[in-house]
């Protein structure tokens, strides 16, 4: 591997050493200096990182967890990179459940956590507060659906926009409006108790309504109210669902609906307290230090990366060439639209192709894009590290990147050109990072 393309790894692994899950969690609660017996909820693939903080931090002060995570997310061993020890006794100690479910489409697993996740929270003594850890992946892994639906119609909506190429705010609009627990109706079952939210940020823009489809906030409020608010009926507080400038399928809008997210002003948010404790850019941040510390100058593009992968790809291939030499930092979260019968691959995977087909030839310039939860797409790689030679070693196996990318066969192509990246789960997830680097 040349020094450039090791470089560009190893900024990598200091945007994710940035955002660890069980470090930020540790550091917040530290900060806040919580009294009293907790009870803590963790939810999405950063959730055992979390967990791993809080037990860090807070001891026997926890009197029970849930723990909500995909496959592959949850390790007995406990997280190889956390700096918290003997944390993964949390399997043999009563005080925590722990329940791995659907991820990226929900399953009967994702239903059974959303029951556990209800008895959990109402079995819980008074004089116990919340803290919940939330993470990219929790709208899919956990659920309670409105009556009239059924786990296979929730499976058909999440499948179509997981190839609608729709981004995640369009996304999560419609898993709210087909879930009893999502865009703030949860917060309808804290009844008052004290309750903080820690939140690793996947979402542009940072905003708490969007992470894992905003359990514990409505759409129209962006943080909880802190203030001393006026009790009011959810009955008469609930705004209505829709789906504002989407083209949804007829099929989907004629699905039973859950009663409408309370507003704003309802009472069950003045209990709830919240702070996002992570985010794409300290994870851009660090990546930028590394590369300084290399000794290479640092172009950093501001702009959240989103739209069409393939676009995305050729747009950021062009500015890489055109730039100034050094390296170049974006982040940010693209999608793909689907053929029917997709290839293997990700939407970092095959981004990294739409630039290795721009930048084909071009000595010295190598391009990383990979998602900083260590996975892409259905995938277990977390994305793509190519190079001016990428199309070139691929086409020896007699892989071409116009159909490639028309079959959303990304993954295939980088693996026979030896360039696909694999971490496993990092214990963290702040979207996508892509690092180019221009000599």
């Amino acid at each position: 591997m040349s020094i450039a393309r090791q470089h560009l790894l190893l900024m990598y692994q200091q945007a994710l050493a940035a955002v660890q899950g069980d470090v930020c969690t540790r550091n917040a609660l530290n900060e806040i200096g919580l009294t009293g017996p907790q009870a803590v909820i963790a939810i999405g693939k950063a959730a055992q990182s979390m967990m791993q903080g809080a037990i860090c931090e807070l001891g026997e002060q926890i009197v029970a967890g849930l723990i909500i995570s995909k496959p592959g997310h949850i390790n007995r061993e406990g997280q190889d990179n956390t700096s918290c020890e003997n944390t993964a006794g949390i399997f043999d100690d009563s005080r925590f459940i722990t329940i791995t479910s659907g991820h990226p489409v929900p399953d009967e697993h994702s239903l059974r956590a959303g029951m556990t996740l209800l008895s959990f929270m109402e079995k819980q003594a008074a004089k116990t507060d919340l803290i919940f850890l939330i993470s990219g992946g929790a709208s899919s892994l956990v659920e309670v659906l409105p009556e009239g639906m059924n786990l296979s119609q929730l499976q058909s909506v999440n499948r179509w926009l997981l190839s609608s190429g729709l981004d995640i705010h369009d996304m999560n609009h419609l898993r709210r409006a087909f879930s009893c627990i999502k865009g703030g109706r949860l917060a309808a079952y804290l009844q008052g108790r004290p309750t903080r939210c820690l939140m690793i940020s996947d979402v542009p823009g940072d905003h708490q309504h969007i992470i894992g489809s905003g359990l514990l906030f409505s759409p129209d409020i962006d943080s909880p109210l802190e203030d001393s608010l006026e009790s009011a009926s959810l009955e008469e507080s609930f705004s209505t669902s829709t789906f504002p400038g989407m083209n949804v399928p007829a099929w989907i809008k004629q699905l039973p609906q859950a009663p409408p997210a309370p507003v704003r002003e309802a009472f069950c948010y003045q209990s709830v307290k919240a702070k996002i404790i992570a985010t794409m850019a300290q994870a851009k941040q660090a990546a930028m230090n590394e590369a300084l510390a290399l000794g290479y100058s640092v172009i950093r593009h501001d702009e959240v990366i989103t739209g069409d992968a393939l676009t995305v790809g050729r747009q950021l291939a062009k500015q890489l060439l055109v730039g100034p030499p050094g390296v170049h930092v974006w982040g940010g979260e693209t999608t793909v639209k689907l053929p029917d019968h997709p290839g293997r691959g990700g939407r970092n995977q095959h981004l990294a192709l739409a630039v290795a087909d721009v930048i084909a030839g071009h000595t010295g310039y190598c391009f990383m894009a990979a998602g900083t939860d260590g996975s892409d797409g259905p995938t277990l790689d977390a994305g793509a590290l190519i190079d001016a030679e990428t199309t070139a070693r691929a086409k020896k196996y007699r892989f071409d990147v116009t159909s490639t990318l028309q079959s959303a066969n990304a993954g295939s192509f980088l693996t026979a050109s030896g360039d696909v990246v694999h971490t496993g789960p990092t214990g963290t997830n702040v979207m996508d990072i892509m690092l180019g680097l221009k000599p």
